[in-house]
């Protein structure tokens, strides 16, 4: 009978953290080049005396779509979308390298190129600094040029994006919604990357998709705590029974 309670409390506990996924994603509707998250399960025997054929689901970690969002033209100059697959290679918090899909590009007051959450774009040779500057341009393949105060009349390069397109297979996505390889290696310059300045890419999410989602697996959370009920009420019974021969 208690192979049922691990059934219920097994499915319900995995159900909750996919509830969350899915409320993360719907939180980030919005977020410029957000990729969708969702949970990957699997089942394991529990061990101990006599628990082998008790099967409990356990998530083994989140895996994230790698489907591309709608691509909106801006107008902004420092605004880019990845044209089809591709990564913008950022500097995360550690200094070490990231990818992301959020072009919507700033300078900071020390003359930094950031992307809006604050990461320093990379170049092919670190991360990437303007100086001042009339007007700035960034070409299909990541070539910044700028137009220096008090110069003339045309612009100078002042530096590449590096733009990596390494195997979905082969990166994963951190908590701090950078995508990184698995092997913690840097990826190579990919001169096949192309970008669509002045666009931005939005979040590849589904309100729709999201919704029926949580609304199901609210479904099934009720299902499980049934099942557990159920068991309840069973061995309640099965223990009267007993009092009463």
């Amino acid at each position: 009978m208690d192979k049922s309670l691990y059934v219920g409390l097994s499915g319900a506990s995995r159900t909750l953290q996919a509830q969350l996924v899915h409320a993360n994603n719907l939180a980030n509707l919005s977020t410029t080049g957000f990729r969708a998250d969702f949970v990957i399960s699997d089942y394991v025997e529990t061990s101990g005396d006599g628990m082998p054929s008790r099967v409990m689901t356990v998530p083994k970690g989140v895996g994230s779509r790698m489907s591309s969002g709608a691509v909106n033209h801006t107008g902004r100059e420092l605004d880019i979308a990845v044209a089809g697959e591709g990564w913008i290679a950022v500097q995360d918090k550690e200094g070490l390298e990231a990818y992301t899909r959020a072009g919507d590009l700033m300078v900071s007051a020390d003359g930094d190129l950031v992307n809006g959450a604050g990461h320093p774009v990379l170049g092919n040779g670190g991360a990437m600094n303007l100086t001042a500057y009339r007007k700035v341009q960034v070409g299909f393949d990541g070539t910044v040029s700028v137009l220096p105060v008090g110069g003339g009349g045309e612009l100078i390069e002042v530096g590449q994006i590096k733009l990596v397109n390494p195997a979905a297979g082969d990166i994963y996505k951190g908590e701090d919604g950078l995508f990184r390889r698995f092997d913690g290696e840097d990826a190579d310059q990919d001169g096949a990357v192309q970008l669509r300045p002045e666009h931005l890419e939005t979040s590849n999410v589904s309100a729709i998709e999201e919704m029926i989602g949580f609304m199901n697996l609210s479904r099934q959370f009720e299902m499980q705590l049934k099942t557990m009920q159920n068991t309840e009420q069973m061995a309640a019974s099965g223990d009267r029974v007993l009092r009463d021969e």
